[in-house]
């Protein structure tokens, strides 16, 4: 451990102490610093963040790897919007040798904004000069894309010093006579300034929070709860990306997206705002977040705050609203159908109980007691029918009735005059019906004498079941005495089916390949075309032709998804099209994770067929 070490101070990148020990220390050679700091003289220092922790935490005493990595790094500006496994593998890498850090930062390909040098505020830096008697080089002032100091709202200055004209392990540090701490500020513009200071606020907000308390994947479920909010969710939880374009494009003023190098085109399936708002594992810049939490009108306190997307209607189970029943407000439905309201494009859920009772109510819910509210009930069902019948037997007033059973007293008065009307009729339909099928019954027993009791049934099917529901007494005294009969068991010649399940198998494969709409060939569809599914799914192995035939012409999702795309590129290159992948991935509608699986086996079968085709051009 070091006899001495100048402690970090307030928001101070670490970059910035070592400098400040040199300085005391009283080091010539930066070599030796690094020697004395890490045990090693081949480190290279770095500003942002930096390698080696394990030694230099050693070295300084009581500082862990992580509270250096999350008070005196920029990592915490990027930490929230990695994957949980991404932070794992950054924890490891500053504790050793660093390679592979900024490349997993997305600070080499998905850098933005990037900084030519060292930066600093100087109403801060005067603020350094009478509390610890110099100034120091703040890691909030360092960050891509953020112009401005959070506190002072003042444009942030360039240090003379730059890393261009130093050696490559020198430390600088801030010296006074150096830095021009003048406070005059030119604003662009109002609209740019709020904006600039918006994302500043924001910026300083993720360096103070835990880096190991979020995660991408848990970023964007909160992303989803906002965009709900705004009705950018549609009913399928899908995001409407022509709404969100020409919402997030109206909230920036021309140009603005330009100078931060964030513009994008709304036609590609890749920008960055489709990606960031979609479950994918390509990450986007942190400055590029911050613009998306200004569009929702959010900080990041509040998306810390805000609730993850379970759904317009939460999750379930959801409560059964029916008072007649015996679990009434219980959590017994488990399952929403949700639709959209043509005229609002507000979903509507529909709620199914298994005693019969259906209601629905438009979303999404703004709270937790949203869930026990009925917009409309669309069927009351048989256990509230019940019920209904039975109060109106004991005479109580309509009022009362209808309070008991949660509806006005309209409604009461409408389904007893319907419940009355129906039994009135089903009587008089019942006794009626009853006199026909019993003589249609009783014709056709006379006229098959020798019938059995099924081949009765058989042959007056609607006459036999009416019989069965409403006079089943009647209906077993006048059928024929039963006979049973012990069926011989058939024999199957299996291997003669065999065969002739391979030549129809063989025949439909070739239909299947020739549909305009392409099908995924499965045991499941070749089964249910050639009404043969229950014995490729019960007795497959006894066709052994037949299960070799299946396993060499059925496709995985992952060959159907490829055969499809194929026959798109075929369709390009024959009407002379170019072949663009994206385009191809839109018509055969893959999904970006799988298509990026399947994109090099696209890229063969392009260059195989332009083979072909120069070669056909050459020998013609």
């Amino acid at each position: 451990m070091l006899p001495f070490f100048t402690d970090p101070y307030p928001d101070e990148l670490i970059y910035s102490t070592i400098a400040r020990y040199h300085f005391y220390s009283g080091n010539i050679d930066y070599k030796d610093t690094l020697e004395e700091v890490f045990q090693s003289r081949s480190v290279i220092p770095s500003l942002e963040i930096g390698s080696h922790f394990d030694a230099l935490a050693q070295q300084i005493g009581n500082y862990s790897v992580e509270s250096l990595l999350s008070k005196h790094t920029i990592y915490p500006y990027y930490a929230p919007f990695l994957s949980k496994q991404r932070q794992q593998e950054i924890l490891r890498d500053v504790q050793g040798d660093g390679k592979g850090l900024y490349t997993r930062l997305g600070m080499i390909a998905g850098g933005i904004c990037k900084k030519d040098g060292l930066y600093y505020c100087p109403q801060c830096a005067k603020g350094d000069i009478d509390r610890y008697g110099e100034p120091y080089i703040h890691r909030e002032h360092q960050l891509q894309g953020i112009d401005l100091c959070a506190h002072h709202y003042l444009q942030l200055k360039k240090y003379p010093d730059g890393f261009t004209e130093q050696s490559r392990i020198k430390f600088i540090r801030f010296e006074v006579q150096k830095m021009d701490l003048s406070v005059i500020q030119e604003v662009e513009s109002p609209e740019r300034f709020d904006i600039q200071v918006n994302l500043a606020t924001m910026a300083y907000q993720l360096l103070n929070v835990d880096i190991a308390a979020f995660s991408r994947e848990e970023i964007f479920k909160r992303y989803r709860m906002l965009l709900r909010e705004k009705n950018l969710i549609t009913t399928s939880n899908q995001v409407r990306q022509k709404e969100l374009f020409d919402a997030f494009q109206a909230n920036f003023p021309k140009g603005f997206l330009e100078k931060y190098e964030s513009n994008f085109n709304g036609e590609d399936e890749h920008n960055w705002l489709k990606v960031l708002t979609r479950n994918e594992k390509r990450h986007v810049h942190p400055l590029r977040h911050l613009f998306f939490l200004y569009f929702l009108g959010k900080d990041v306190e509040e998306l810390f705050r805000v609730s993850e997307d379970l759904g317009p209607f939460g999750k379930g189970p959801w409560p059964c609203l029916n008072k007649a029943a015996d679990h009434y407000k219980q959590l017994v439905i488990s399952n929403v159908k949700v639709t959209r309201d043509f005229k609002s494009t507000a979903p509507i859920g529909t709620f199914e109980c298994s005693c019969g009772y259906i209601y629905a109510r438009k979303g999404p819910d703004k709270s937790s007691e949203d869930k026990y509210h009925i917009g409309r009930v669309k069927v009351f069902g048989d256990t509230w029918m019940a019920k209904l019948r039975v109060l109106a037997n004991k005479n109580l007033s309509i009022r009362v009735t209808a309070k008991m059973l949660g509806v006005d007293s309209k409604t009461v008065k409408k389904y007893l005059s319907l419940d009355e009307q129906k039994g009135k009729l089903e009587s008089q339909d019942n006794s009626t019906m009853v006199q026909h099928h019993r003589q249609q019954l009783l014709a056709g027993i006379r006229q098959y004498s020798n019938d059995s009791r099924t081949q009765i049934r058989q042959r007056f099917q609607k006459e036999y079941i009416y019989l069965y529901r409403y006079d089943k007494e009647w209906l077993f005294n006048h059928l024929p005495i039963n006979q049973t009969k012990v069926k011989p068991k058939a024999t199957v010649d299996w291997e003669a089916r065999d065969r002739e399940y391979c030549s129809k198998i063989e025949k439909l494969y070739k239909e299947l390949i020739m549909l305009d709409k392409s099908v995924r060939i499965t045991i499941s569809v070749i089964g249910k075309r050639l009404g043969i599914l229950s014995n490729l799914e019960k007795h497959l192995d006894k066709l052994t032709r037949t299960k070799k035939l299946l396993n060499e012409m059925t496709e995985t999702i992952q060959q159907f998804q490829i055969r499809r795309c194929c026959k798109i590129i075929d369709q390009m290159l024959q009407e002379e099209e170019p072949v663009i992948l994206w385009k191809v991935q839109r018509k055969g509608a893959v999904k970006s994770h799988h298509f990026h699986e399947i994109k090099p086996h696209l890229e063969a079968y392009i260059d195989m067929k332009r083979e072909v085709d120069n070669y056909g051009r050459t020998t013609s």
